[in-house]
């Protein structure tokens, strides 16, 4: 008799469904996932939606850290060692996500290079993302970084096609995600509508003009005076 054959293990079919130490969770819009100090015992994998990440200082003030889309993990810092949350995470609209306990994901680890290799590649992705956005805090102006940010959550790089970004991203979200204040942002949004590398009706729409205007370092030639912080 032949050995029935056992199918390949498939990483993305193992993240979307319920097994042992996985669980599916439904997420309503602005729902807390979890808090910054809560226990950091699971890592989250977002199937659909959007995630904000914040973190909150002594003093009470509130930073975006980070925006998670579909596909992409968070909490990771649950392999790490580490206790509890640095941050907080909420849902910025309904979303579907796996959450997968800290021993469940040593094993699958241990037993499936494919899942390896993924979550691995998801990870490095990240650390040069965090690089990208160091330095981009360090050596750019804000006009730069907002340009950078609007190419980033447009998915620039990734498809064919853009996505447009949802009118959920307001002025001072953008703001606070680049570190400076609403009329700048107001002011370089005005300013890319202008030269016609946004659109903006309900939806921000980047145009692939943007992204020449960046690599080209083009920014800053066409000036309108940058305003003054108040």
């Amino acid at each position: 008799m032949k050995k029935p054959v056992i199918p390949a293990f498939d990483p993305h079919e193992f993240l979307v469904h319920v097994g042992p130490g996985k669980t599916l969770n439904q997420v309503r819009k602005n729902q807390v996932i979890f808090s910054q100090g809560q226990a950091s015992d699971c890592l989250f994998y977002l199937q659909s939606g959007e995630v904000k990440l914040t973190v909150t200082s002594d003093q009470g003030k509130e930073a975006i850290v980070g925006m998670i889309k579909p596909e992409q993990f968070f909490g990771e810092g649950c392999l790490t060692g580490q206790m509890v949350r640095i941050f907080t995470a909420r849902a910025v609209e309904s979303c579907e996500i796996t959450s997968i306990t800290r021993e469940a994901l040593r094993a699958v680890m241990r037993d499936e290079s494919a899942f390896s290799e993924l979550f691995i590649t998801y990870l490095l992705t990240r650390n040069s993302r965090i690089e990208e956005d160091l330095i981009d805090q360090l050596f750019n102006s804000s006009e730069k970084r907002l340009a950078r940010l609007l190419l980033l959550l447009a998915n620039f790089g990734k498809d064919a096609n853009t996505q447009p970004i949802d009118v959920k991203f307001s002025q001072e979200t953008l703001a606070e995600m680049i570190g400076t204040t609403r009329s700048r942002v107001s002011h370089f949004m005005n300013k890319f509508r202008k030269l016609g590398f946004i659109s903006y009706n309900g939806t921000i729409e980047v145009h692939r003009s943007l992204i020449n205007a960046v690599l080209q370092d083009k920014l800053q030639a066409n000036k309108a005076e940058e305003p003054s912080p108040p």
